[in-house]
């Protein structure tokens, strides 16, 4: 047909595609998926080390054993494994949904089209909150008091995860980040 150009993209031009907040957006997710696939199989691999971790927490046998709070303490085994249980199930399903969100996130990249991606991230990455930011922080921190142990306190760690996540989550919401939809 005269007068029409086919359009080819400079290899300049495709690096620079790299360069979106999108691409962004899928490498934080990844990231963040990573992390909990490697969380997750270190905890069904490795059961016995952060089994003991837990154990200690919910017992609260290395805080400062203030009476008016040791109540608060689960000591049952049964009760302390299937809370175990339950982070690693979590963990897994975590795991689970970012990985299908960064997939949504490499096909979507091709199409240009990211709202499925974006709400498979926003899911992933709040389960990544809740999981560091309510049970670590929350539960963990405030209710069993496990900032008071020197030998089993998780929250630094656990402020990693938040952050990531809590930074992830932003800038899959950036509306820069939507070329699908019109400025």
């Amino acid at each position: 047909m005269a007068g029409t150009t086919e359009r080819t993209d400079s290899p300049l031009d495709r690096l620079l595609s790299l360069g979106t907040l999108a691409v962004a957006a899928a490498a934080l997710t990844g990231t963040v998926a990573l992390s909990m696939v490697l969380v997750a199989f270190g905890n069904i691999t490795d059961f016995g080390s952060n089994q003991q971790f837990v154990q200690h927490v919910l017992a609260m046998d290395t805080t400062f054993k203030d009476p008016q709070l040791m109540w608060r303490a689960i000591t049952s085994p049964a009760l302390q494994n299937a809370a175990y249980i339950a982070i690693i199930v979590w963990e897994v399903l975590t795991a689970s949904v970012l990985v299908v969100a960064t997939w949504l996130w490499a096909v979507g990249l091709r199409r240009r089209a990211y709202d499925r991606a974006r709400r498979a991230s926003t899911v992933g990455l709040v389960m990544v909150l809740l999981l560091f930011g309510l049970g670590f922080f929350g539960i963990g921190g405030e209710w069993f008091v496990m900032w008071q142990s020197s030998d089993w306190n998780g929250l630094d760690s656990a402020l990693r995860y938040v952050v990531l996540a809590a930074f992830a989550l932003i800038v899959v919401h950036l509306p820069a980040a939507r070329p699908d939809r019109p400025a």
